[in-house]
């Protein structure tokens, strides 16, 4: 029997919105490697999570330059050109967004991204109105994939979390939503979204609703 779900919950970066820091920095390191160094041992993944849970840009970016001043400019540029790693939206899974608000299907989204960022996002992206709440983590300095990040959601806005789907691309954050009890999905393209959707049965219809 498959499971019943109530709401959707869709993770951004990685799901909905084409977010990569080597679109930035394949303009300014001459070859791949020396990109995925700089990557890898400066503005790692694990730095840039510090200011999704709520460090200033200008706290997370000193710290960077204090301890790496050889790459100062090349630093400062990561906030200071943000934008320009942004890709555009997946539009297949904007698709599967457009289709499950049509139905009716409350959405949500939790997402990892600095609060003084997120405003640029939420000025360019017109889907993001189709969502009934949206929980930022550098808002609330918390994030992904800590089970205190889901509950935040699910008690703000009254939901079940065993009725709750959630989407993200990050293996991590799918093990943390299904720790804190959500059902999870691991994003992967829109195509294996469609099907994933397919296991579920999801209350007012749409994709996943087996009809």
């Amino acid at each position: 029997m498959k499971p019943v779900i109530d709401a959707i919950v869709f993770d951004l970066g990685g799901v909905l919105v084409d977010w990569d820091p080597r679109y930035l920095y394949r303009k300014i390191f001459s070859t791949e490697r020396e990109m995925e160094d700089f990557l890898s041992t400066v503005c790692t993944a694990e730095w840039n999570e510090c200011q999704d849970e709520g460090r200033s840009i200008t706290e997370g970016t000193e710290v960077l330059v204090r301890d790496h001043p050889e790459y100062e400019s090349q630093i400062r540029a990561y906030y200071g050109r943000w934008q320009e790693m942004l890709g555009g939206v997946i539009t297949g899974t904007v698709a599967i967004l457009e289709e499950l608000s049509r139905a009716g299907i409350p959405l949500y989204a939790l997402t990892n991204w600095s609060n003084e960022t997120y405003p640029i996002a939420r000025q360019r992206y017109a889907f993001l109105e189709l969502f009934s709440g949206i929980v930022v983590s550098g808002a609330e300095k918390d994030r992904k994939p800590f089970a205190s990040f889901f509950r935040l959601l699910v008690e703000r806005y009254g939901l079940t979390a065993s009725r709750c789907l959630f989407i993200d691309d990050n293996a991590r954050n799918v093990a943390g939503a299904e720790a804190a009890g959500l059902h999870a999905v691991r994003f992967q393209s829109p195509e294996k979204l469609r099907r994933a959707l397919d296991g579920y049965t999801i209350a007012g219809g749409g994709p996943g609703t087996g009809h």
